[in-house]
């Protein structure tokens, strides 16, 4: 499994924003000039992350991006699903029916309980952790 670059993108943005304090605003040509994403890409990223209310924007002279919450309210899980939609390591995990051989499939619990891993790595990972170690 893959992230995609547009869900790495958007880690990046959010943790440059984490970075720059509460309440803090960046412009959207400076998140995309330092963390190099480009311009149109993170229009739509800011998007939708606005849509899924880990960002919040807005225009003007004293406009820009910030959080819509604490940090630590947001984890790597909610950027990634607010970009890539739900994490399916292999379609019998979230679908049972998808899977062929059913309930007799010797590998299905191995891919549910390595979903269920990094579901919960990735829910346990705030940006307030990743904002003050790098």
């Amino acid at each position: 499994m893959q992230i995609t670059r547009q869900a790495d993108y958007a880690i990046r943005a959010v943790l440059y924003i984490s970075k720059l304090g509460q309440n803090q605003r960046a412009a959207t040509s400076q998140i995309a000039q330092e963390q190099h994403i480009p311009p149109s890409f993170l229009a739509k990223i800011i998007s939708q992350l606005s849509i899924a209310g880990v960002l919040q924007t807005s225009r003007g002279a004293r406009g820009g991006v910030m959080l819509a919450k604490a940090p630590d309210e947001i984890s790597l899980l909610d950027v990634v699903e607010s970009i890539d939609g739900p994490i399916a390591l292999n379609e019998c995990v979230n679908d049972e029916q998808g899977c062929t051989f059913g309930e007799e499939c010797p590998l299905r619990s191995i891919w549910c309980d390595a979903q269920d891993d990094l579901v919960h790595r990735l829910r346990s990972t705030n940006f307030a952790q990743f904002a003050a170690s790098h």
